[in-house]
């Protein structure tokens, strides 16, 4: 699996909620100037953080997104697997039973490799809480944390 900018741009998009967002919503189009990222891209990503429970939205003129659940809660992890609607790093991983992908199917001597692998990098991507983030990294004030 190769990283899109679907988790890049979302791990950002969540952490500046997470600074901005903290007692107020905040406007998309003020995290798109912020963060540089197209306005369109980033509705199409809110939409799934959305819809899996990750943010929140509120109407009106002082409208916007907040967090959904409290930064402790959320991980790099839940935001990849979001926003790439998978955690399988190649296409013979996607379940458990033969995935007829490749001439091998059925008798494939790799594919437990490329599943543990992937277990492997979801745990490591699970392990970055995005309120830890902030504390690991300089560029944060840690008074805003």
């Amino acid at each position: 699996m190769r990283l899109t900018t679907k988790s890049r741009y979302g791990t950002r998009l969540i952490l500046d909620l997470a600074l901005h967002a903290q007692t107020d919503p905040v406007p998309l189009s003020d995290i798109a100037k912020r963060q540089g990222i197209s306005l369109k891209y980033l509705e199409k990503l809110i939409q799934k953080l959305k819809i899996a429970g990750i943010v929140k939205s509120m109407r009106g003129p002082y409208g916007g997104y907040m967090l959904a659940k409290p930064t402790k809660d959320i991980t790099v992890g839940d935001i990849v697997r979001v926003l790439e609607e998978t955690s399988a790093i190649t296409d013979c991983t996607e379940g458990d039973e033969v995935c007829g992908t490749c001439s091998q199917a059925g008798k494939c001597l790799t594919r437990w490799i490329w599943m543990e692998t992937g277990k492997a990098m979801f745990e490591k991507l699970d392990s970055f809480r995005i309120d830890k983030i902030f504390k690991r990294n300089p560029v944060f004030d840690d008074n805003k944390k």
